[in-house]
């Protein structure tokens, strides 16, 4: 058994240095395509006698016969949106001369990013300071594993580069902030709000506003997601509509509450939709109407939503918002939430009503008479949970209270320890939050031994069990 162990790690290690190797050839080759593409002579000559990349001289003979500036490679690529009479020459020609900035290459920037590179937009900014992770795969769909622990700039340029090497891709390796945005937005026509905060949404919508810059705006949680444009022929912005942010409990992220992979996907790809609309000069925007789609249902519906607000104190009338104001401008405090969410940590109960998650481990290993109530919701016990552990979820806490009197009660019977004061009561969650809320409400009900497990389930898996899953 050892041997199997030491063999699997071995098979381990060396896939992750194969991956990682891959990795970076896959991103060196697409690179150098682009930068190929881009030094290649218009007459399609490529220097030490290398195969030509692009069509020959001889082409240029063409160029009498038409009066666009499409090369034969863009006929041809391009072919099929220039078949469209609604789309055609001019329209790939206005997208091929535009610049788009995606910021976020996560849920809904995926897709959002792979089509923008491949229908020729061409400059294509990428904004983003995380690093991919395989708990986000089923929905950021432009990463591959090869990549995991690495930027997401950098796979997300890769990928957009092995898709259209003649699009100029530029990478924004970096927390979006108010002191480097204005900076960033002013090098591109349209941008593309692919994030999942409430400050980050206020932050774009009122960049773009100063600058005067149409903003795409999707969101996607659950079954569910939304779209619309801003700031564009008059329509609204994002503070029009919502011009007091949200309470902190209203912004769910998808790290707690869930999505389904191809919900931000749908809206990701309609995103791309409305930039390449507005950059090609084509169709109707969604400026002062909202998609909303509804996965279970099968359902999307376009709603009218307010116009622009003439006192909004952005974009209305006897707005003064300048550059410098948005620099001052603090959007953490504004929205009282992070611009880069992180789990939340509680810190509600005394030291002597808290215990360690190894310590927990050593009681339970030495076979202490307890009670371990798990209070997550039931479909997330469901996903994993520790053994002997009883699910009562918090909001049916107190409901339930004499199924917790009962389990103590025959813990002790179990054991033989007497009383059932003298079987301990202890409360796991997912992180430890909600444990320390079910403490504080099991002391006031009379339950003053009960204490809660720091950190969680997530606690558990990285100090006591790295096999432990984690969601």
């Amino acid at each position: 058994m050892e041997s199997n162990g030491r063999d699997a790690s071995r098979i381990l290690h060396e896939l992750e240095s194969l991956r990682a190797a891959k990795a970076d050839i896959d991103s060196r080759i697409s690179a150098l395509e682009a930068e190929l593409h881009h030094a290649t002579p218009q007459n399609g000559v490529v220097p030490n006698g290398s195969s030509p990349v692009i069509f020959t001289a001889v082409d240029s003979l063409l160029s009498d016969h038409h009066d666009h500036n499409l090369t034969p490679e863009m006929i041809h690529r391009y072919s099929r949106h220039l078949l469209l009479p609604s789309f055609g020459v001019q329209a790939q020609s206005n997208l091929l001369n535009s610049s788009v900035l995606v910021v976020g290459a996560g849920g809904l920037g995926s897709p959002a990013l792979l089509y923008l590179a491949a229908c020729g937009v061409g400059r294509l900014g990428i904004v983003d300071h995380d690093v991919v992770e395989l708990n986000n795969m089923h929905r950021q769909i432009i990463h591959t594993e090869a990549f995991i622990g690495r930027p997401k700039v950098k796979s997300a340029a890769a990928a957009c580069r092995s898709v259209n090497s003649t699009v100029q891709i530029v990478e924004h390796q970096e927390a979006l902030r108010t002191s480097n945005a204005l900076e960033i937005f002013s090098k591109y026509d349209v941008i593309v709000d692919a994030t999942d905060n409430a400050p980050s949404r206020y932050m774009i919508s009122d960049c773009c506003v100063v600058l005067g810059k149409p903003l795409v705006s999707g969101a996607a949680l659950g079954l569910e997601g939304q779209l619309t444009v801003y700031n564009y022929n008059g329509g609204p912005c994002y503070r029009c509509l919502f011009p007091t942010p949200p309470p902190t409990t209203a912004c769910q992220r998808c790290a707690d509450s869930g999505v389904l992979g191809v919900v931000p996907g749908i809206i990701g790809c309609l995103q791309a939709l409305e930039a390449i609309k507005i950059a090609s000069v084509v169709g109707e925007p969604l400026s002062g109407r909202m998609l909303l789609f509804d996965a279970l249902a099968a359902r999307i519906r376009i709603v009218k939503i307010r116009g622009r607000s003439s006192h909004c104190e952005v974009c209305g009338e006897n707005a003064t918002f300048t550059q410098q104001q948005f620099r001052e401008f603090d959007y953490e405090k504004f929205t009282q939430s992070p611009l880069s969410p992180s789990p939340l940590k509680l810190n509600l109960l005394q030291a002597d009503s808290r215990i360690s998650s190894k310590d927990y481990h050593d009681r339970f290993a030495n076979g202490e008479a307890h009670v371990l109530v798990d209070v997550r919701p039931a479909h997330h016990f469901k996903i994993v949970s520790l053994p002997k552990s009883l699910n009562i979820p918090l909001p049916s806490l107190e409901a339930r209270l004499p199924e917790i009197s009962s389990a103590l009660k025959e813990e002790v019977e179990r054991k033989g320890v007497g009383s059932d004061l003298n079987a301990q009561l202890y409360v796991i969650c997912r992180r430890g939050n909600d444990s320390q809320r079910a403490v504080q409400s099991l002391h006031e009900m009379g339950f003053t031994s009960a204490r809660d497990i720091v950190g969680g389930l997530e606690s558990w898996a990285h100090n006591v069990d790295p096999n432990f899953p984690t969601y």
